[in-house]
């Protein structure tokens, strides 16, 4: 038992200020949530030559840049996904709402494929406010640091 309480307090210690960090986004990505933000520039329109460059919304990039910023990113997330046998959103949202606190780095796992591969796949971070990932992610982080510690 004391094992466990050690384990979960180490949780804690480690995550508490990235999620305080996270959870300040809460609000917008609940707002947004199951909708497209991303819009699209074309420059010269008309000409045939032209090439759509996405255009974000300022938020999404500082929310991008702060989960960057927090030990939750995971490089190897793939494992995670092939361990779980994750492949769809719903297996997604599935693994993130049976989260438990010693768990924690399954959910940095789904977050770092959003944000480790938008920056190379430019619809991605889009997909994580549509689909609700990055909502339900940082709502469930917030949940599990509460409900073992005090709330924030």
């Amino acid at each position: 038992m004391e094992e466990n309480k050690a384990g979960i307090e180490e949780k804690i210690t480690k995550y508490r200020s990235d999620v305080e960090q996270l959870i300040r986004y809460l609000p917008w990505l609940e707002s947004k949530s199951g909708r497209n933000i991303t819009e699209v520039y074309l420059p010269d329109e008309g000409k045939k030559n032209g090439f759509q460059v996405p255009v974000y919304d300022s938020t999404l990039l500082s929310f991008i840049k702060t989960v960057q910023s927090t030990q939750l990113i995971d490089k190897n997330y793939v494992y995670v996904y092939s361990r779980k046998r994750i492949r769809t959103p719903e297996d997604e949202l599935r693994l993130i709402d049976h989260t438990q606190i010693m768990e924690m780095e399954n959910i940095g796992a789904v977050l770092s494929k959003y944000v480790l591969k938008g920056r190379t796949k430019a619809s991605l971070w889009n997909e994580g406010i549509t689909n609700g990932v990055f909502y339900h992610a940082v709502k469930k982080m917030k949940e599990l640091i509460e409900f073992w510690s005090v709330p924030m």
